[in-house]
């Protein structure tokens, strides 16, 4: 099944063309690579949010098999929803799903569930790809929409994950798909990123959520990031850094109402 784009051309530029243009604007002339094996990356429209996500792809290692949890912004769909067969398409071409991992992954567990539904009008797993295949190229992916749920559930779809990919010859690097502070004027949205920043970079799944709901953290995806950190540390992550962090007011100059982006690299 062919899973056609549904924000080319809003989110980012609609041909091929236009879309290489950009992302080549973004990137850093020279950057050191280093291999990973998590990230998190925005997903807001490259005008906003692309210079992040390209500076910190940009500065890591291609990996052929790819893990994408996205927040699911429309609720349509399974808590826990994998796109299991075919390709999604995108203006640079079709990228494969995974399958043999999305089967492994499905046989692992019953957390997360076969679902295109959640995925039809969703844009935070979409919105990586172009940036991804720019400089990967070939690789295969594993689409996951994740809904809001508790620490506990969090961490069971973690594991599922987790049986399906610790005994892989390949690394599967994993992507957590969020932007931060949401509509809230520049230096109160910086402050509280730092806050839920500081955890994630502590490899803190618990304490991220946690500082999430106290200080009222407008993060969008916090889910991706739970699942993501959990799993990491049972595949040996050990270590976290800012690549870039910026917000909207950054681009537009318009500091009143920001939305905050981070792109982080777990090692």
């Amino acid at each position: 099944m062919l899973r056609q784009p549904v924000v080319s051309g809003q989110f980012y530029p609609g041909t091929e063309k236009e879309l290489k243009s950009l992302i080549e604007k973004f990137s850093p002339p020279k950057p050191t690579k280093s291999s990973c094996k998590g990230l998190i990356l925005p997903h807001a429209g490259y005008i906003y949010s692309g210079k992040v996500a390209v500076q910190t792809v940009s500065q890591v290692l291609p990996k052929k098999r790819i893990i994408i949890l996205g927040p699911n912004h429309t609720g349509f769909g399974a808590e826990f929803a994998l796109w299991d067969k075919g390709a999604w398409s995108i203006p640079f071409g079709q990228i494969q799903i995974d399958e043999e991992l999305t089967d492994s992954i499905l046989k692992k567990g019953n957390s997360i569930q076969p679902d295109h539904l959640a995925h039809k009008f969703e844009h935070s797993i979409e919105v990586e790809l172009p940036i991804l295949y720019h400089f990967f190229q070939d690789f295969k992916f594993v689409p996951i929409a994740c809904q809001q749920a508790s620490l506990e559930t969090y961490r069971k779809v973690a594991v599922q994950i987790y049986e399906a990919i610790k005994g892989m010859k390949e690394e599967v690097l994993l992507v957590a798909s969020s932007d931060m502070t949401h509509y809230e004027p520049d230096a109160t949205a910086r402050k509280k990123d730092r806050i839920a920043i500081d955890k994630i970079i502590n490899l803190d799944e618990e304490g991220l959520l946690r500082e999430v709901r106290k200080e009222n953290i407008t993060m969008c995806g916090t889910a991706p990031a739970a699942i993501m950190l959990s799993c990491l540390k049972s595949l040996g992550a050990r270590k976290a850094q800012v690549a870039l962090y910026q917000t909207s007011g950054d681009s537009s100059g318009d500091y009143s109402s920001v939305v905050g982006y981070a792109g982080i690299v777990i090692a």
